[in-house]
């Protein structure tokens, strides 16, 4: 595991932007945070770090984005549904690159231990991001 200290808005993007470039199709980061802690800002310096240009928002009310990035990439925000079921995530999940915030609602569908795992807590001078890779 791995663990980030994060100041700002411009180093939460930062660090997306660096976690993008290690991750390829089929891969699932599965993110967790309080409201408001950094997931969908850390999910926007992924993009475009990944050469999206173009807003990014939070997938809160359309629940599943997809982005024609290298690799493409899947953002899916479960926190207003109760079950991943007839959203249509298992359509992505062998052709994106898949992100997905508040990942509890999807319990059954991915198994964490082969997803990336992504954990943003608040701290006293910004945000703690731990990155876990697959297997840890």
């Amino acid at each position: 595991m791995e663990v980030h200290q994060v100041a700002d808005e411009s180093a939460m993007k930062a660090l997306g932007a660096q976690l993008g470039h290690r991750l390829s199709v089929g891969d699932v980061v599965l993110l967790r945070g309080e409201l408001g802690a950094g997931k969908t800002t850390l999910v926007r310096g992924l993009l475009e770090g990944l050469g999206h240009v173009g807003a990014v928002r939070s997938p809160t009310f359309n629940l599943v984005q997809s982005f024609e990035t290298s690799p493409p990439v899947m953002h899916a925000d479960l926190y207003r549904v109760g079950s991943y079921l007839g959203i249509g995530l298992e359509d992505y999940l062998d052709t994106h690159l898949s992100l997905i915030e508040w990942p509890d609602r999807a319990e059954g569908l991915i198994d964490p231990a082969s997803a990336w795992r992504v954990e943003i807590d608040f701290t006293e001078i910004g945000r703690s991001v731990k990155i876990s890779p697959p297997g840890t």
